[in-house]
């Protein structure tokens, strides 16, 4: 998308605006910043693209899933009709654990965090009327990230869509699940070679997928620092890259299509430093590691979620307040790709005026405030330089400590970063209880309430609806035909073949996300964190 703007660009009063402030502009006024570099320029400090918002904005993104595919998609059909450019998946926790909703372990849980995926035909319901050669989906899934991926490439295909063209994100990111999240499944080598199948078979059936959304989002949620963010990121993002040239993959091959999920606090420039810094750590890293031929290999991209730690159930318009500034800073920081909670989040999942005035704060900041019209716009900031330099340095300190450990995996192994993150959030923790880190409406401002927002409710018998589903399939189909599918993912865990084709078929063939996710279980086996983390 262009911004709408014509032949100049100026300031609301009338102000020229230059693209972005340079060295040479700051010494024209007496002011020497050093030398920040330029936007689209290594090491990408100021951005990776030259002209960043001016050329096309941020992807506008709201996370949405809930109840059954159908309910799901009038959601996002309602989303796009109002002006959002992609698509955020979320699935409810059986979906994430790779079980269907008639598994005794998903009663009472189908449905009600996210939207219940469980054969091919939810995947239709879920994109039925949705162009897959023009909208952009990402989807937060990681132990079953093949699984569904294969469902929309199937979906993809029967729109007449070829895999080729279709546009989106997995998160696919295993190893912070075993540090922040806890949805894995197997253990942590299978897992990681189930991501470098995807890594291999996308480079070149499905090349403008994002095969990975290395997360942030959940480590910082979990009660993470920034720099802890940036670090334990970065740092689980060389073991994939490692992982991958190990099983014979080139740099290049999957680097382009590596994408990041950061999450965006209250601290504005804080948050807007950290972005700048982890796209100068990332440049590095790889940069002296792996000499990469392509450029984008060794840029950093990423999407960003505010922060719905953040957001407080006690005067919960508050939190308009809040995700305005953390989007702010987020698009003051060069996202490529925005989420804004709904200020009811913290009770319930968002209604649809909940969702819509999310939708409308990032339209709001792209249109109105001004952000979104330069490069860098903190750039050459006192405040905003040495805070970046502070979080480039610390965070490059512990991803040295991280691999003086053996790498991610290993400290994983270890719950070097679990641990590190638990004193994190006690520390925060006992600063709010004391009052020295006030929270409006909770520990500071209290007042009695009259009324809460309306929550969404949910539909209470969709997962009846969806074992009904599942046992209309499983009489329908050709059941030899399944069984021969699933012997053949089985096979293929034992060796080295590549899993996508024989769970691409297996998909299209009516097997279910949960008897796929057994058939790699068979043979792969399932983890436990060690106690005590």
């Amino acid at each position: 998308m262009v911004t709408q703007r014509k032949d100049e660009w100026k300031t609301l009063s009338g102000l020229d605006l230059p693209l972005q402030s340079t060295p040479e502009s700051l010494s024209q006024l007496g002011i020497d910043a050093g030398a920040l570099g330029d936007a689209g320029s290594p090491p990408y400090t100021r951005g990776i693209h030259s002209t960043m918002y001016r050329s096309r904005l941020w992807t506008m993104r709201q996370y949405a899933g809930f109840s059954s595919a159908a309910a799901t998609n009038e959601r996002f059909k309602l989303l796009l009709e109002r002006g959002q450019k992609g698509l955020s998946v979320a699935f409810d926790l059986p979906t994430q654990l790779g079980l269907d909703a008639d598994d005794e372990m998903s009663y009472g849980e189908v449905g009600k965090v996210g939207v219940s995926i469980s054969q091919l035909d939810d995947m239709r319901e879920l994109l039925d009327g949705i162009p897959l050669d023009k909208v952009s989906t990402s989807m937060t899934i990681n132990a079953p990230a093949m699984v569904l991926l294969a469902m929309y490439i199937a979906v993809a295909e029967e729109q007449g869509v070829p895999s080729k063209q279709v546009l989106g994100t997995i998160q696919n990111d295993i190893l912070k699940e075993y540090i922040a999240r806890g949805t894995y499944v197997f253990p942590p080598q299978p897992s990681m070679r189930l991501i470098t199948d995807i890594f291999e078979y996308c480079a070149e059936k499905v090349p403008k997928w994002n095969t990975i959304s290395i997360s942030g989002y959940h480590i910082r949620e979990a009660g993470s620092t920034a720099v802890q963010e940036v670090a334990f990121t970065l740092a689980n993002a060389l073991q994939y890259v490692d992982a991958a040239i190990e099983s014979g993959l080139d740099i290049d091959t999957f680097g382009p299509r590596l994408s990041f999920f950061f999450n965006c606090h209250n601290d504005f420039f804080e948050e807007a430093s950290k972005f700048r810094a982890a796209r100068t750590l990332w440049y590095e890293l790889i940069t002296e590691r792996y000499n990469p031929k392509n450029p984008k290999s060794a840029m950093l991209r990423f999407h960003t979620q505010v922060a719905g730690v953040s957001l407080t159930a006690q005067q919960p318009l508050n939190n308009v307040a809040r995700v305005t500034i953390q989007a702010l800073a987020a698009v003051c920081g060069g996202t490529q790709s925005l989420h804004t909670n709904s200020y009811d989040e913290a009770l319930g999942l968002p209604t649809e005026k909940s969702a819509t005035v999310a939708l409308r704060t990032q339209q709001i900041i792209a249109e109105e405030s001004g952000a979104a019209d330069v490069v860098d716009p903190l750039g050459g900031s006192y405040h905003v330089e040495q805070m970046t330099k502070r979080i480039h340095d610390q965070a490059l300190e512990q991803i040295m400590q991280i691999e003086s450990l053996g790498g991610a995996m290993k400290a994983i192994e270890q719950g070097w970063q679990q641990r590190e993150i638990h004193n994190a959030a006690y520390a925060h923790l006992n600063d709010v209880e004391a009052g020295t880190r006030r929270i409006v409406g909770v520990n500071h401002g209290v007042m009695d309430e009259d009324s809460t927002p309306e929550v969404l409710k949910l539909d209470p018998t969709v997962g009846e609806a969806q074992c009904k589903k599942l046992q209309n399939l499983r009489e329908h189909r050709d059941h030899a035909k399944c069984q021969f599918n699933l012997e053949s993912i089985r096979n293929a865990a034992r060796c080295d073949q590549n899993l996508f084709p024989h769970v691409l078929v297996a998909v299209k063939s009516g097997c279910t996300l949960g008897e796929i996710m057994q058939a790699m279980k068979d043979e792969f086996g399932t983890w436990m964190a060690p106690s005590g983390f």
